[in-house]
C-alpha cells in the first residue's frame, strides 16, 4: 500500500531526527510549514526547551508577497533573534520537507542573518 503524503513526510522526518539533534552549543533549527504559514524554532533537545521562535503569523513579521518571500522574512527574523540570544551555529532540521522552495528560502535568509549551519 502506498503511503500518503503526510505519512511519507513523517517517515522522512523520523529518519532525519535520528541524526539531527540540538545541544546547548549547537541547537536545532526546526521548520514546519502549513499551507498558509511557516514556523521556525531553535530548540535545545538536551533540555527540551525552545530557545527562539518565529513564524509568519507574528504581527511584527507579517509580510506581504509570495509564500517564498514570507519564508525569507521569517528566516531573517529567526536569525536576528538567535544572534541576540547568543546563538551562532545551529543544526538545520528541515522536518521531512524537501530542501526546496519555502524551506530553502528560510534557510538561506537565516544564513544571511548570521547563523552558521
Amino acid at each position: 500500500m502506498a503511503l500518503s503524503k503526510k505519512d511519507r513526510r513523517i517517515r522522512i522526518k523520523r529518519r532525519i531526527r535520528k541524526i539531527v539533534t540540538g545541544t546547548a552549543e549547537q541547537p536545532r533549527l526546526a521548520v514546519f510549514r502549513s499551507n498558509k504559514e511557516i514556523y521556525a524554532q531553535i530548540i535545545n533537545d538536551a533540555t527540551g526547551v525552545t530557545l527562539v521562535a518565529a513564524s509568519s503569523k507574528q504581527k511584527d513579521i507579517k509580510a506581504k508577497g509570495t509564500k517564498i518571500e514570507v519564508a525569507a522574512t521569517v528566516g531573517k527574523a529567526i536569525a536576528e533573534k538567535a544572534v541576540k540570544a547568543g546563538i551562532k551555529t545551529i543544526a538545520f532540521d528541515r522536518g521531512g520537507y524537501l530542501y526546496h522552495g519555502r524551506v530553502k528560502a528560510l534557510a538561506e535568509a537565516a544564513r544571511e542573518g548570521g547563523l552558521k549551519f
